[in-house]
C-alpha cells in the first residue's frame, strides 16, 4: 500500500517504530508534524500505530537492518532517520553484533548517502566498546559506527526506561504476584530510571535541532535509586508483601543466569521470557546506570534539552495497579 502524503510535512524514517520505545517516539513525531516511515521486520505488527497520528501520516514499510538493501530502501525519500532496534536476549541470528553494531553502522552509512538533515541514534547509559557485557560492549561499537559513518548524529543514552508495556517494573510486578520471594541480584546498584515518555520527547527536540551533535546526551529521571529499593517500591505499589532474597554475583552467574539459559535452549524457546535472566544481564548489573557528571555539567541532559523529567511515582502506579490482587478493584486504584 502506498504511502498517502500530508501536505507540508517532512518524512522521517523510524527503524523499529513498534516497539515500547518506538510507538512512544511516533506519537511525538505525529503531533510535531512529521510524516513517519516505520520500518519494521513486520509492517503487519505495526498497525496499532495508526491512531496515533492523522490519515496517511503514518507508515509501515518493511525492512532488516541485517539486509542494507532494505535500509537503503526504507530511507529513499527521507529527511531524518531514528535508530531505536535494540535487543536485551540475542535469539538465533539477532544477536548483539548483527542487530546493534552492525545494524548501526547500515543505518548511520546507508543515512549519508541518502543525503539525510538528521540521524539520531538511540544507544544506552553504559555503552562502551571495551565493556565485559556484551550487550554494553556492542552499544558502545555501535556508537562509534555511527559517529564514524555520519559525524552529525544525535546520540542519545537512557537509563532504564519506564512506562505503560516496559519490561522492567511489568516483569518484577509480574513476578511478585508467582514467587513467595524475589530474587535480588546487584542490590546497591543504581539506576536512575527514566520515563519512555520523556525519552521521546528528547528525540523530538533533537530532530527540531534542539540537540548538538559531539558528545552522547545522557538521559535520567529525577530519582537514583539502587536495584533493591526499586523491587521494594514495586512490592509496595502491588501490595504484595514479598522478601527479597540477595543472590551474590558469582552465584547469580550459575543461578538464575546459566540455569535459565540452558533451560531456555532446551527448549526450543518455550521457556518462559518473564524467568529468564542471562549471564550478560548479571554482568550489566555489577554497574551503576546512571547519567555521569560530565553530561550534567555539559548540559547533555534532559533538562539541557529544556524537558522537565517526570517521577516514577507520577506513573509507575497508573500501570502496575493489575498486579494488586483485587486489580482495577483495589481501593487504593479507585
Amino acid at each position: 500500500m502506498a504511502e498517502t502524503p500530508v501536505a507540508g510535512s517532512r518524512l522521517v524514517t523510524v527503524f523499529g517504530g513498534s516497539g515500547f520505545v518506538g510507538r512512544n517516539v511516533v506519537r511525538v513525531l505525529a503531533k510535531d508534524g512529521w510524516r513517519i516511515r516505520v520500518a519494521v521486520r513486520r509492517p503487519d505488527l505495526a498497525f496499532h500505530l495508526q491512531p496515533l497520528g492523522r490519515v496517511g501520516q503514518i507508515h509501515a514499510v518493511q525492512a532488516n537492518l541485517r539486509y542494507p538493501d532494505s535500509v537503503a530502501a526504507a530511507l529513499r525519500g527521507a529527511d531524518a532517520a531514528i535508530n531505536l532496534v535494540g535487543i536485551l536476549t540475542p535469539r538465533g541470528r539477532q544477536t548483539f553484533d548483527a542487530v546493534q553494531t552492525f545494524g548501526a553502522r547500515i543505518v548511520a552509512r546507508s543515512a549519508a548517502d541518502a543525503g539525510l538533515s538528521h540521524l539520531v541514534h538511540v544507544s544506552a547509559i553504559g555503552a562502551d566498546e571495551n565493556a565485559a557485557s556484551a550487550y554494553a560492549r556492542s552499544k558502545g561499537l555501535a556508537e562509534a559506527a555511527v559517529r564514524e559513518n555520519f559525524p552529525a548524529a544525535i546520540i542519545l543514552r537512557p537509563s532504564l526506561m519506564f512506562g505503560p508495556g516496559d519490561d522492567f517494573f511489568n516483569r518484577f510486578a509480574a513476578l511478585a504476584t508467582m514467587l513467595p520471594v524475589l530474587p535480588l541480584i546487584g542490590g546497591d546498584t543504581k539506576f536512575q530510571p527514566v520515563f519512555v515518555g520523556n525519552v521521546a520527547e528528547a528525540v523530538g527536540r533533537a530532530l527540531a535541532d534542539g540537540a548538538t551533535a559531539g558528545a552522547p546526551y545522557e538521559l535520567g529521571g529525577p530519582e537514583v535509586k539502587t536495584m533493591r529499593e526499586i523491587l521494594q517500591y514495586i512490592c509496595k505499589v502491588t501490595g504484595r508483601k514479598r522478601p527479597l532474597l540477595p543472590i551474590p554475583f558469582p552465584i547469580a552467574h550459575y543461578v538464575p543466569a546459566l540455569a535459565t539459559e540452558i533451560a531456555s535452549a532446551l527448549s526450543l524457546g518455550l521457556f518462559p521470557k518473564l524467568l529468564l535472566t542471562t549471564r550478560d544481564q548479571v554482568e550489566l548489573l555489577k554497574h551503576d546506570n546512571i547519567v555521569s557528571q560530565e553530561a550534567v555539567s555539559g548540559g547533555r541532559t534532559l533538562e539541557g534539552l529544556g524537558i522537565t523529567p517526570s517521577t516514577i511515582d507520577s506513573v509507575v502506579p497508573e500501570y502496575l495497579y493489575r498486579f494488586r490482587k483485587t486489580g482495577q478493584f483495589d481501593r487504593q486504584t479507585a
